[in-house]
């Protein structure tokens, strides 16, 4: 009966010694571990403000190209409005205009805007707002990559964590000749804590990869019908 006594005893003094909370769970790993949980930390801190960032970049983008559009449509003279936004556009779609319209001047200060010039001219502006397109779509994409890169490999940073945490319990256990719960529970929960982190910068990222893609293809869908249409409108005032 005493020594059932001084082993449950000693059961429960292990059991409140073992503590599972994230920061003891990160303080008592070794320090390979700590370096992978460093790196998926920064990582999903780095993906977070890329996914904030564009997120509302994007909304102002589509806010911007919607006034742009009212302004285009109402009928008002392009040169007024060219000369309203001036040569520093604040978003893709007035750059795609200015850059077209700029152009348009060029022709018409030189005088080669007659019918033997038109089909070379409209080529000319074409191929410059699809320069100007690309560009401001590039920029819209920056840094996108980060996030495809995060997805695919983070799960793989922190399964290697777990592999490396999980080889320091078996050598505990083979030092301490224990195979107790009190000696193999804190390294297991330190090796699946860091493939925990891992699904958790890899998770977000890939979603937001998906999200965010599917949204910049669709703002650049809607740049280029308005750089057709705008080359359309110049052919057909050349025409005339």
């Amino acid at each position: 009966m005493e020594n059932e006594a001084v082993n449950a005893a000693g059961l429960v003094a292990a059991s409140q010694e073992l503590n599972f909370s994230v920061w003891n769970l990160f303080l008592k790993a070794d320090m390979i571990v700590k370096l992978v949980m460093l790196v998926l930390i920064v990582a999903s801190v780095w993906c977070w403000a890329i996914i904030i960032e564009k997120s509302l970049r994007l909304k102002r983008l589509n806010s911007e190209a919607a006034e742009f559009e009212g302004s285009f449509w109402s009928g008002g003279s392009l040169d007024t409005l060219y000369e309203k936004i001036g040569t520093l556009p604040k978003d893709p779609m007035a750059a795609v205009f200015v850059s077209a319209m700029k152009e348009w001047r060029r022709a018409i200060d030189s005088g080669v805007t007659g019918a033997d010039h038109g089909s070379s001219l409209t080529d000319r502006i074409d191929r410059v707002m699809d320069v100007t397109l690309n560009r401001e779509i590039e920029r819209v994409e920056r840094q996108i990559t980060i996030l495809a890169s995060t997805g695919s490999t983070a799960p793989f940073i922190g399964l290697f964590g777990t592999v490396w945490g999980i080889m320091n319990s078996f050598q505990s256990i083979a030092i301490s000749k224990n195979t107790s719960l009190a000696v193999v529970a804190p390294g297991i929960a330190e090796a699946l804590f860091a493939t925990a982190l891992g699904l958790l910068a890899a998770v977000p990222a890939v979603i937001a990869y998906n999200k965010i893609s599917k949204d910049v293809d669709r703002y650049a869908a809607r740049l280029e019908d308005f750089s057709n249409e705008f080359s359309a409108i110049i052919s057909r005032q050349l025409d005339g």
